[in-house]
């Protein structure tokens, strides 16, 4: 039986030296339900977060907060845009580990509902881009995981071989990822910061009447590391919207070399969400968690081909399969969980999600080897100087052929519109040449923004849009 609030709250006054309790109260959201959570109220109005864990696996994953939040130090947050929970104590709720830390103001937007264009699909790139872009001193520092890219790469083969060794992965699937593994252009990037596997339900945001939407907070990060940037991508196949431009924001923020594997990898990585579910069931010896993983596997199997080429139509057994990954329970698939560090919808209104096509996980077109280019620039000079140039480009982050895949359509069904009212806001961001160009107020009855470009506002249109399908994260 979940915890009282006002049990939780009394473990703050023991976590947070000096903290004086004046009220509790449940978190609106009802987070993933691994957790016991609740806002506590002190005597100076500040409201903070508590959690508290209900088996050796959330109570190792709470140190791991606890540890990931401390080692983001005043310095290395000043180089965000935003803001992360704060560490104020650790504690004991009878015998299970708890968490306090700050509550952050902000709205969280479902993976299928964050729209395309300017607004929130660009915030959340470069939001992204911030953290692969704090000093990789923070993690070392603390003694927290750091992978080479030989490391990553390595397991995800481990990973494979274990699924293929249960007899419930088609041979299809398995030739699939084995191929991509070995895809050696595949795993050519630069290890960075990373959430370890951030989420929509990452980002909070605020509502600028003249930018629109803004990530002011970013949770989830108790598996801050070092690795592959690509597992910070991973969840967008389920932003079939809004996919390309968070790449393109990600790729115009971003300080690091360009990643043409980026993409595909974050695609392998969201397949192999399936297979982790099923692991999961095997190891603990579940036979109905298996049988479903192993159903949702053959209906990813079903949609995609023997080859890695780039293919239209994936089927809609991909669409089936994939969108279930919004029902795997983090056990299974490492999901972000936000019960503890804002107050914001309830989740339980949302149904399955869709996702968009399986892209190949090869290089983009044709490949030649080394010998063959060379030989090809001594007889072509304008091919071979075209080449250099290639080498030093520094655009967004290449894609799939657009012409080779189609986006996977919308199944989620639309739930009811709220009014939201953001609570607090952080300082405005600085005036970047790439932010996108500043629309003018949206008032209802327009239905348009004055004095900006049509697809901009009606950009701005849909971010609002699913803005107001949100709840307001006021406390009261």
């Amino acid at each position: 039986m979940a915890r009282s609030p006002f049990t939780l709250a009394a473990a703050v006054t023991a976590a947070v030296p000096g903290a004086d309790v004046v009220g509790a109260r449940a978190l609106s959201s009802d987070g993933d339900a691994r957790f016991d959570s609740a806002v506590a109220t002190l005597a100076d109005g500040t409201e903070v977060a508590i959690r508290a864990s209900n088996d050796d696996e959330t109570a190792s994953e709470l140190a791991k907060e606890s540890l990931a939040l401390r080692a983001l130090t005043p310095g290395a947050r000043s180089m965000l845009r935003f803001a992360a929970p704060e560490h104020l104590g650790d504690g004991r709720v009878g015998d299970t580990r708890a968490l306090v830390t700050t509550l952050l103001p902000g709205f969280q937007i479902d993976a299928a509902d964050v729209p395309s264009g300017p607004g929130a699909a660009v915030a959340i790139g470069k939001a992204i881009a911030g953290v692969h872009a704090l000093p990789v001193s923070v993690v070392r520092n603390a003694g927290l995981a750091e992978r080479t890219p030989a490391e990553a790469r390595e397991d995800v083969r481990v990973l494979i071989d274990r699924a293929a060794s249960t007899g419930r992965v088609s041979a299809r699937l398995t030739v699939r990822w084995r191929e991509a593994v070995e895809a050696d252009d595949l795993w050519r990037f630069e290890s960075a910061v990373t959430l370890g596997g951030a989420h929509a339900e990452s980002f909070l945001f605020a509502d600028d009447d003249e930018r629109g939407p803004r990530v002011t907070g970013v949770v989830g990060w108790h598996a801050l590391s070092i690795g592959d940037p690509a597992v910070d991508l991973a969840w967008l196949t389920m932003a079939a919207d809004a996919r390309s431009d968070v790449l393109d924001a990600y790729a115009s923020a971003t300080l690091r070399a360009p990643d043409e594997g980026l993409s595909p990898r974050a695609r392998l990585l969201a397949e192999l969400e399936l297979a982790r579910w099923l692991l999961h069931g095997h190891d603990t010896h579940r036979a109905d968690i298996v049988d479903d993983a192993a159903q949702l596997l053959d209906a990813l199997a079903d949609g995609v081909h023997d080859d890695l080429a780039p293919r239209a139509g994936a089927g809609a057994g991909v669409d089936e399969a994939m969108s279930a990954l919004d029902r795997v329970p983090a056990t299974g698939a490492t999901r972000i969980d936000t019960s503890m560090q804002t107050d914001t919808y309830d989740a339980s209104a949302f149904a399955g999600i869709s996702m968009d096509d399986t892209s190949a996980f090869g290089p983009r077109g044709g490949t030649r080897s080394e010998a063959e280019a060379s030989e090809q620039g001594e007889q072509d000079p304008a091919a071979d100087d075209a080449a250099r140039e290639d080498l030093t480009a520094t655009g967004a982050i290449p894609d799939l052929d657009p012409n080779a895949t189609e986006d996977l359509g919308d199944l989620r069904e639309s739930f009811s519109s709220t009014d939201s009212d953001p609570r607090g806001s952080l300082p405005d961001e600085d005036e970047d040449e790439d932010r996108p160009a500043r629309p003018g107020t949206l008032l209802p009855s327009e239905g348009g923004i004055a004095g900006s470009d049509p697809d901009v506002a009606e950009a701005h249109r849909a971010a609002r849009a699913a803005f107001q399908r949100w709840t307001s994260a006021s406390s009261e």
